[in-house]
C-alpha cells in the first residue's frame, strides 16, 4: 500500500485526506498546531459560511483572473456537492436569505468532530506538532526532528493570514528555493489605514457605519464597515479589497467613497436638511434630519478635512459621496486570507508541481483570491478534491 503524507490539517488538507482514505490509501496529515483546522473553528464562530447557492457561472466570477484556473475543479466538487458531503457527515445546510450556505448548526465544531471520527475511521491518522522544513538530500520529508518517504505529498498550508492559528506562510522561501515561481503573499479580505485625526480616532474606534455604500474604481457594493483607532474594515471594504490594495500598491493611497445613506438621492436628502434647524448645531440636525450617528457625522468631517458645509445640496452631497482616503494595508496576520502564492504554471492541470513529481498542491497555497461569501472554503475544498483525484492517479500509473 502507498504512503501518502498531507502536509496541513486545515480544510483543503483533510478534505485531500477524506478523498484518498475513501479510495483506500494510506494517509498521514501532519500539522505543527497542536490541534487540527483551528482557523476554520474560528471561522465557524460566526456560522461557517461554507459556500453559496448562487449560479455556478456567477458563482465561478468572483474568482476574477484565477477562474480559467479554478473552474475545472470548482465544476467537479461545485456547492451543491459541498453540501451533500456535509450532510454526508450529518451536518444538514441550509441557505440563508443572502444566499450564503450555512450548516444547520450554524458553527464549525460538530462538523469537525463528525468528520475527524470519520477520518480516523478509514484509518487516517494525525500527527500534530509536526512542523514541516522541506525535503532533504534524499527527497524524504523534513518533520520536526524526523525524515518522512512519502510516495505521494499534498501540500496544504494554507496562505499568510492569521499565523497564530497555523497559516504562516512560511513555506514560500521552501519551495522558492526549489525554482517555484511563488507570488508575493499579501493581504486580501483585509482591512486598510487612514491618517485619521486623533480626536476622531480616539471617539470613533469600535463604531460601526451601517448600511453604507462603498465605491471605489467603477465598483459600489453595499454593506457594513467598522471605524478601528488605525483605519477601516468590515464587509464593504473587503468587497473592494482586492481593487484598493492594488491601487495603494501601486500609487500609495487610494481614494474611495462612502455613501452614508445609499437609500435617498442628492434631493430627497437637500429637502430634508433644507427645513428649519433653528438654534441646533449642525450635528444635531444631521441626527435628527437623517438620522446619522456621530461616528458617521465624524467621518463627514474627516474626509473633507475642513467646515462643513452649510448649504443643504452641498451637505446632502457629501453625505452621498464622503471622500476615504486610505494610504496603507492592515498588517497580513489581520486579513481574512491572502492573495498571491504558487503560480499556476507551476503545476499541471491535476494540481502536480511540474517541478516536483509526486507533490500536489491544494488550497490557499495557489495564486488566486476571492471574496468572503463562502468563495474561499469551496475553492479550498474544491482543489483540495482534484489534488486527491491527481494523487490517485498518480499512485495507480
Amino acid at each position: 500500500m502507498k504512503q501518502i503524507a498531507i502536509i496541513g490539517a486545515g480544510p483543503a488538507g483533510l478534505m485531500a485526506a477524506d478523498q484518498l482514505a475513501g479510495h483506500g490509501h494510506r494517509v498521514t496529515v501532519y500539522d505543527r498546531m497542536p490541534s487540527p483546522a483551528r482557523k476554520l473553528l474560528i471561522a465557524g464562530r460566526g456560522g461557517l459560511n461554507l459556500t453559496h447557492g448562487e449560479p455556478l457561472d456567477r458563482f465561478l466570477d468572483r474568482y476574477g483572473p484565477a477562474r480559467p484556473r479554478l473552474e475545472a475543479a470548482i465544476s467537479a466538487f461545485p456547492p451543491d456537492a459541498l453540501r451533500a458531503w456535509c450532510e454526508g457527515l450529518g451536518q444538514e445546510t441550509f441557505v440563508g436569505s443572502s444566499g450564503r450556505v450555512f450548516p444547520r448548526a450554524f458553527k464549525a465544531s460538530p462538523l469537525l468532530r463528525a468528520w475527524l471520527s470519520r477520518l480516523a475511521a478509514l484509518g487516517v491518522v494525525l500527527r500534530t506538532r509536526q512542523a514541516w522544513h522541506g525535503w532533504d538530500d534524499r527527497g524524504r520529508l523534513r518533520l520536526g526532528e524526523e525524515t518522512v518517504a512519502a510516495d505521494a505529498t499534498v501540500l496544504a498550508l494554507g496562505g499568510a493570514s492569521w499565523p497564530r492559528l497555523g497559516s504562516d506562510g512560511g513555506w514560500a522561501p521552501i519551495l522558492a528555493a526549489r525554482g517555484i515561481a511563488v507570488t508575493p503573499l499579501l493581504p486580501a479580505n483585509c482591512g486598510f489605514l487612514s491618517p485619521w485625526s486623533p480626536v476622531f480616532a480616539d471617539r470613533a474606534q469600535g463604531q460601526p457605519l451601517k448600511r453604507i455604500a462603498l465605491s471605489f474604481a467603477g465598483r459600489t457594493v453595499r454593506g457594513e464597515a467598522m471605524i478601528t483607532a488605525t483605519g477601516i474594515e468590515g464587509g464593504a471594504i473587503y468587497a473592494l479589497s482586492s481593487v484598493l490594495r492594488d491601487a495603494i500598491v501601486a500609487s500609495g493611497e487610494a481614494i474611495a467613497h462612502v455613501d452614508l445613506r445609499p437609500d435617498h438621492d442628492v434631493a430627497d436628502l437637500a429637502g430634508r436638511l433644507g427645513r428649519l434647524r433653528g438654534g441646533q448645531s449642525l450635528s444635531s440636525h444631521l441626527r435628527k434630519a437623517l438620522n446619522l450617528d456621530p461616528a458617521a457625522i465624524g467621518l463627514m468631517r474627516e474626509g473633507l478635512g475642513a467646515t462643513l458645509p452649510a448649504a443643504a445640496r452641498d451637505l446632502a452631497a457629501l453625505v452621498k459621496a464622503v471622500p476615504l482616503r486610505l494610504t496603507g494595508i492592515a498588517p497580513i496576520g489581520r486579513a481574512i486570507s491572502t492573495a498571491g502564492g504558487i503560480a499556476f504554471d507551476e503545476v499541471d492541470d491535476r494540481f502536480m508541481l511540474k517541478r516536483l513529481p509526486g507533490v500536489f498542491v491544494a488550497g490557499e497555497m495557489l495564486d488566486w483570491e476571492a471574496p468572503t461569501g463562502g468563495y474561499l472554503l469551496q475553492a479550498c475544498f474544491a482543489t483540495a478534491v482534484a489534488a486527491a483525484a491527481g494523487v490517485d492517479h498518480h499512485l495507480r500509473g
